[in-house]
C-alpha cells in the first residue's frame, strides 16, 4: 500500500505526459495525410488507443494527486523516459507488424535519448511520416520531455523544480536563467527552436536539401540525435557544404545552452570565450581533428590532407559531440582512429547541451583535481582551491563529480560483459555500449556506421537500450531507484 502510495501520484502525472505526448502524433497524420502514404492508418489509430489509455490511466489514478516530493522527480523522470518510448512506439509496430516491441523500443528509446542508433533498414524508402516521426522524437527528446512538460506544467498544477533537477544534465543544476523553473525552460526551448529554424534554412536555401530533409536533419542535428532519411546517412549528399552547415549547428547543440542565453540575451559573444567549458570543448575537437588528419595520410587511408581534413572534421565532431551522423564508414579507418572518437563522446559535449557522456565541465574538474592534488604533495601546507570560470568548486560538487566518473566506467565495464556474455564480440560489444551509454549513435564492428544495431538478439537489444537510459538521465537518476534507502519512508 505504501508503494501504491509513492507511485501511483507519478503514474498519474505520467499518464498526463502521455495524453499530451500522443498529441504530437498528428505532425506525422498531417504528413501521411498530405502524401497519402501506408503510415495513415497505423498513426490514426495509435492516436486513438494511446489516447484512450492514457486518459483511463489518468482518470483511474486522479485521487492520488499531490505536490511532488524530491524523491518523486527521480521516479518521475525515469518513469518518462521508460513510458514515452514505449508510447511512440505503438505506431511503428502497427506500421510494420513484422517488428518486434523489443525493436521498436530500442528505436524510439534511440530517438528520444538522441542516441541515434537504429534496428531499421530501407530508410530511403520508408513512408515520410515515419520519417518524420523518427526525427520529431529526435528532437522532442533533445532538450528534454520532462523539460518541455516542466514549462507547461504549472498548467497542469505540479511543480517543476524536482523534474529539472532529477533530468537536467551536468554536475551543477541550481543555476537557472530565470527566477522561475518555467521560464527558465521556456528560454531554453525558444533558443532550441530558433537554431533549428535557422539550420533547417540553411540546409534549404545553402545546402539545397529538400524541405523534408532540411527539416529531418536540421532536427536530428539540434537534438545531437543523428537520425537521417537515408541508410547512408550525410554520405548520401557527398556535399562538403552540407557537412559545414551541420558541423555549425553540431558544435552549438554541443554547447551549454545557458551559455547561448547569456550570449544573447546580453548581446555579448565574449560570454563564449569567457566559458572555459566552451574553449576546452573547441580546442579538443579541434587538436583531435589535425592530428586524427594527419595521421590518416600518414596510414595512406586518404591520398592528401585536405581529403583527409573534410572527412575527419564532419564525422570526428558527429561523434565527439554525440550526435551520430556519418558521412563515410570510419569503421574501415584504422583502428586508433574510430577508438579516438569513441572516447571524444565521452567528454566532448558541455553540461546544458543536449549531448552526453562525462560532459566537459566534469573532465574539466576532474582534470583540475588531479593538478591540485599534486600541488599538495609538493606544498602540503598550501591552499590550493579548485575553480573553474573563476568559480570555487565546492566539495560537494567535487565528490559528486567523482562518484557520476566511478559510475559511468562500472556501468561501461559491466553492460560491456553483459554483450559478451552473450557472445557479442569484444570491439562490438564495447563500442556499442559506449555509444549508448554516450547517446552517440554508431559504434565498430557489428554495429559500425555501415551497419547498424538489427543484427543483436532481443537481449542484446534490451542491454543497449537500458545503457541509453543510463546515459541520458546521468546514470544517478536511474541507479539511485535500486537502492533500498531510496524506498525507504
Amino acid at each position: 500500500m505504501q508503494l501504491a502510495q509513492k507511485l501511483l501520484p507519478t503514474v498519474n502525472i505520467v499518464a498526463r505526459v502521455s495524453i499530451l505526448f500522443s498529441l504530437s502524433l498528428l505532425v506525422p497524420i498531417a504528413m501521411a495525410w498530405w502524401r497519402q502514404d501506408a503510415a495513415l492508418l497505423p498513426f490514426i489509430q495509435a492516436l486513438i488507443g494511446l489516447q484512450l489509455f492514457s486518459i483511463s490511466l489518468f482518470l483511474l489514478t486522479r485521487h492520488y494527486r499531490r505536490e511532488l516530493l524530491p524523491r518523486d522527480g527521480f521516479i518521475l523522470a525515469v518513469g518518462l523516459w521508460t513510458a514515452l518510448p514505449a508510447v511512440a512506439a505503438v505506431p511503428l509496430m502497427l506500421y510494420d507488424p513484422q517488428m518486434s516491441f523489443t525493436n521498436a523500443y530500442f528505436e524510439t528509446m534511440s530517438a528520444l535519448s538522441t542516441t541515434g542508433a537504429t534496428v531499421m533498414v530501407g530508410l530511403d524508402h520508408l513512408p515520410q511520416s515515419i520519417n518524420l516521426w523518427r526525427h520529431l522524437l529526435n528532437w522532442l527528446g533533445g532538450m528534454g520531455i520532462i523539460v518541455l512538460a516542466v514549462a507547461i506544467f504549472p498548467l497542469l498544477g505540479v511543480g517543476g523544480m524536482q523534474l529539472f533537477k532529477a533530468e537536467t544534465p551536468g554536475p551543477i543544476k541550481d543555476s537557472k536563467l530565470t527566477p522561475r523553473i518555467h521560464e527558465t525552460a521556456r528560454n531554453l526551448w525558444l533558443i532550441y527552436t530558433g537554431l533549428t529554424v535557422l539550420c533547417a534554412l540553411l540546409l534549404r536555401w545553402v545546402g539545397g536539401m529538400s524541405w523534408f530533409d532540411a527539416v529531418c536533419h536540421a532536427f536530428a542535428a539540434l537534438s545531437l540525435g543523428g537520425f537521417s532519411t537515408y541508410d547512408a546517412s550525410v554520405g548520401f549528399f557527398n556535399s562538403p557544404l552540407i557537412e559545414a552547415i551541420l558541423m555549425l549547428f553540431m558544435l552549438l547543440a554541443a554547447t551549454n545552452f545557458a551559455t547561448h542565453y547569456f550570449a544573447l540575451s546580453g548581446r555579448k559573444l565574449s560570454v563564449y570565450w569567457h566559458d572555459s567549458e566552451f574553449k576546452a570543448m573547441l580546442l579538443l575537437i579541434a587538436s583531435s581533428i589535425a592530428g586524427l588528419s594527419g595521421f590518416l595520410v600518414w596510414q595512406q587511408t586518404y591520398p592528401d590532407l585536405l581529403t583527409a581534413l573534410r572527412h575527419v572534421s564532419f564525422n570526428l565532431i558527429s561523434i565527439a559531440t554525440d550526435c551520430g551522423f556519418a558521412s563515410v564508414d570510419f569503421g574501415q579507418w584504422p583502428i586508433f582512429a574510430p577508438l579516438v572518437m569513441l572516447l571524444l563522446s565521452s567528454i566532448t559535449a558541455c553540461a546544458g547541451s543536449t549531448g552526453g557522456g562525462i560532459k566537459m565541465i566534469r573532465t574539466i574538474i576532474q582534470t583540475r583535481e588531479v593538478g591540485r592534488q599534486m600541488s599538495l604533495l609538493l606544498h602540503p601546507q598550501g591552499i590550493h582551491p579548485l575553480r573553474v570560470n573563476g568559480q570555487i568548486i565546492p566539495n560537494s560538487i567535487l565528490a559528486s563529480v567523482m562518484g557520476f566518473i566511478f559510475l559511468y566506467f562500472t556501468s561501461i565495464v559491466v553492460l560491456t560483459f553483459a554483450l559478451l556474455v552473450s557472445g557479442l564480440d569484444f570491439i562490438s560489444s564495447f563500442s556499442a555500449i559506449i555509444a549508448c551509454i554516450n547517446n552517440a549513435g554508431p559504434g565498430l564492428g557489428e554495429v559500425g556506421p555501415a551497419s547498424n544495431y538489427s543484427g543483436l538478439s532481443d537481449f542484446q537489444t534490451w542491454v543497449c537500450s537500458f545503457a541509453m537510459l543510463l546515459g541520458r538521465l546521468e546514470i544517478f537518476s536511474v541507479l539511485i531507484l535500486f537502492t533500498r534507502a531510496f524506498w525507504r519512508s
